[in-house]
């Protein structure tokens, strides 16, 4: 019975592996379409996040079988109730970078100068490094490298608060052109919104190792 029950979960976590590649790969596809004005790329992330929805319900799933099957106790149900949460997650990834490339063709052509556009280097930068780490802190249960990635969140709302200032200023002296700079405030918040998913798959690594729930403002 053990035998089988670990073998389901090896299982299951390559198929969250396997997600989570795609669910990076579609935020990757979506920053590249804005910088580049690709919309043909911005289109491939739209159509490719229905297999990533399916994937998210079949993870489920797989989930509740198992809970059911074998009802696991301690640090095997920690995992299943782990894995749920980031399944969760990382499907929210995915809808995120569908709201970041749709804002492809407002950007194109909006005619702003490349002089007044809204730099998201930085930002996407440490959005998707805290993604990567948060992944890999759950790859290899490390809660130190999870507390790290937590830290580094008021870095993107720092970036994000930052981002919308500018926007205002930008939108109250450039009034014509609010409409790219109301793209850029969804594009600021999707990304804010990716740090933050960092953040809780960290604190769901941190629970899964130490049995500790650790949110609002406590990294354990």
């Amino acid at each position: 019975m053990k035998e089988h029950f670990t073998q389901e979960i090896s299982q299951l976590k390559r198929h969250l592996a396997r997600q989570a590649t795609e669910a990076e790969a579609a935020l990757g596809k979506a920053l590249q379409a804005i910088a580049t004005f690709d919309a043909a790329l911005a289109a491939q992330v739209a159509e490719n996040d229905y297999a990533i929805d399916c994937e998210e319900i079949r993870i489920e799933e797989d989930c509740l079988k198992i809970l059911a099957l074998y009802q696991p106790v301690a640090s095997d149900l920690r995992t299943i109730v782990t894995v749920l949460k980031i399944n969760s997650e990382i499907e929210r990834v995915a809808d995120m970078a569908v709201n970041i490339a749709e804002r492809t063709k407002s950007v194109a052509e909006s005619g702003v100068p490349a002089e007044k556009r809204i730099d998201f280097t930085e930002m996407a930068n440490v959005a998707t490094a805290m993604l990567k780490d948060a992944l890999d802190a759950f790859a290899y249960r490390d809660p130190d490298a999870a507390r790290a990635v937590i830290r580094r969140d008021d870095e993107v709302d720092a970036l994000h608060a930052a981002n919308i200032r500018q926007i205002q200023t930008d939108i109250a002296s450039d009034p014509a052109r609010a409409a790219y700079y109301l793209s850029c405030m969804t594009i600021s918040k999707n990304l804010e919104r990716i740090g933050d998913v960092a953040t809780n798959i960290c604190e769901d690594v941190i629970y899964l190792e130490c049995g500790t729930i650790v949110r609002h403002g406590n990294a354990g």
